[in-house]
Protein backbone atom coordinates (compact mmCIF):
# COMPACT_ATOMS: atom_id res chain seq x y z
CA UNK A 1 0.00 0.00 0.00
CA UNK A 2 2.69 2.98 -0.78
CA UNK A 3 1.58 6.12 -1.57
CA UNK A 4 2.63 6.70 -5.26
CA UNK A 5 2.79 10.57 -4.35
CA UNK A 6 6.11 10.43 -2.25
CA UNK A 7 4.56 12.00 0.33
CA UNK A 8 5.38 9.43 2.99
CA UNK A 9 8.92 10.97 1.77
CA UNK A 10 8.59 13.93 1.73
CA UNK A 11 7.51 14.15 5.16
CA UNK A 12 10.73 11.70 6.64
CA UNK A 13 12.07 14.79 4.71
CA UNK A 14 11.07 17.16 6.97
CA UNK A 15 10.82 14.89 9.86
CA UNK A 16 14.83 14.84 9.66
CA UNK A 17 14.89 17.87 8.80
CA UNK A 18 13.22 19.12 11.97
CA UNK A 19 15.21 16.57 13.81
CA UNK A 20 18.27 17.71 12.69
CA UNK A 21 17.49 21.37 13.71
CA UNK A 22 16.66 20.17 17.04
CA UNK A 23 19.56 18.30 17.82
CA UNK A 24 21.96 21.15 16.63
CA UNK A 25 20.15 23.44 19.14
CA UNK A 26 21.19 21.35 21.60
CA UNK A 27 24.54 20.38 21.10
CA UNK A 28 26.31 22.30 24.30
CA UNK A 29 28.97 25.45 23.64
CA UNK A 30 32.22 24.70 25.28
CA UNK A 31 32.69 26.63 28.58
CA UNK A 32 35.14 29.16 28.88
CA UNK A 33 36.88 29.19 32.27
CA UNK A 34 38.54 32.74 33.32
CA UNK A 35 42.27 31.89 34.43
CA UNK A 36 42.26 35.25 36.53
CA UNK A 37 39.40 34.35 38.62
CA UNK A 38 40.41 30.62 39.29
CA UNK A 39 44.30 32.21 39.89
CA UNK A 40 42.19 34.46 42.27
CA UNK A 41 40.49 31.15 44.08
CA UNK A 42 43.80 29.37 44.01
CA UNK A 43 45.12 31.80 45.87
CA UNK A 44 42.82 32.37 48.80
CA UNK A 45 42.99 28.61 49.55
CA UNK A 46 46.66 28.75 49.67
CA UNK A 47 46.57 30.97 51.87
CA UNK A 48 43.95 29.68 54.26
CA UNK A 49 45.72 25.59 54.38
CA UNK A 50 49.78 27.73 54.49
CA UNK A 51 48.17 29.61 57.58
CA UNK A 52 47.31 26.83 59.02
CA UNK A 53 49.76 24.56 58.66
CA UNK A 54 52.20 27.25 59.74
CA UNK A 55 50.60 27.31 62.74
CA UNK A 56 50.63 23.95 62.98
CA UNK A 57 54.19 23.67 62.49
CA UNK A 58 55.07 26.95 64.81
CA UNK A 59 52.87 25.38 67.79
CA UNK A 60 54.17 21.61 67.21
CA UNK A 61 57.71 23.47 67.66
CA UNK A 62 56.92 25.28 70.53
CA UNK A 63 55.59 22.11 72.23
CA UNK A 64 59.08 20.38 71.57
CA UNK A 65 61.17 23.09 73.10
CA UNK A 66 58.71 24.05 76.20
CA UNK A 67 57.55 20.62 76.76
CA UNK A 68 54.00 21.14 76.39
CA UNK A 69 52.14 18.28 74.32
CA UNK A 70 48.83 19.97 73.32
CA UNK A 71 48.63 23.10 74.12
CA UNK A 72 51.41 24.12 71.45
CA UNK A 73 49.64 22.71 68.78
CA UNK A 74 46.33 23.46 69.42
CA UNK A 75 47.16 27.32 70.07
CA UNK A 76 49.24 27.03 66.99
CA UNK A 77 46.38 25.78 64.89
CA UNK A 78 43.79 28.12 66.25
CA UNK A 79 46.28 31.47 65.81
CA UNK A 80 46.93 30.12 62.31
CA UNK A 81 43.40 29.71 61.13
CA UNK A 82 42.32 33.06 62.48
CA UNK A 83 45.22 34.85 60.73
CA UNK A 84 45.00 33.11 57.84
CA UNK A 85 41.38 33.85 57.38
CA UNK A 86 42.08 37.44 58.47
CA UNK A 87 44.65 37.46 55.57
CA UNK A 88 42.39 35.96 53.25
CA UNK A 89 39.45 38.67 53.52
CA UNK A 90 41.85 41.58 53.47
CA UNK A 91 43.21 40.13 50.10
CA UNK A 92 39.46 39.67 48.64
CA UNK A 93 38.43 43.13 50.21
CA UNK A 94 41.90 44.17 48.25
CA UNK A 95 41.04 42.50 45.09
CA UNK A 96 37.10 43.28 44.92
CA UNK A 97 38.40 47.24 45.38
CA UNK A 98 40.67 46.62 42.25
CA UNK A 99 37.76 44.90 40.43
CA UNK A 100 35.15 47.92 41.10
CA UNK A 101 37.95 50.78 40.01
CA UNK A 102 38.56 49.13 36.81
CA UNK A 103 35.14 47.87 35.67
CA UNK A 104 32.80 49.82 33.69
CA UNK A 105 28.93 50.57 35.56
CA UNK A 106 27.18 47.67 36.65
CA UNK A 107 24.06 48.15 33.80
CA UNK A 108 26.76 48.58 30.89
CA UNK A 109 28.44 45.37 31.87
CA UNK A 110 25.01 43.60 32.59
CA UNK A 111 23.27 45.46 29.01
CA UNK A 112 20.84 47.06 30.93
CA UNK A 113 21.78 50.45 29.04
CA UNK A 114 19.32 52.70 28.07
CA UNK A 115 17.76 51.34 24.56
CA UNK A 116 15.81 54.43 23.72
CA UNK A 117 16.80 57.05 20.93
CA UNK A 118 17.78 60.32 21.28
CA UNK A 119 14.47 61.30 20.41
CA UNK A 120 12.38 59.40 23.12
CA UNK A 121 15.04 60.86 25.42
CA UNK A 122 14.28 64.50 24.93
CA UNK A 123 10.38 63.85 25.56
Amino acid sequence: MSNPDGSEDEALRRLDARLDAASARQVRKPMRFDSEGSSVGYRLIAELIGGLLAGLGIGWLADRALHTTPIGIVAGVVIGAVGSIVLAVRTATRMTAATKATSPPAQAAVGLEDDRGEDDRNR
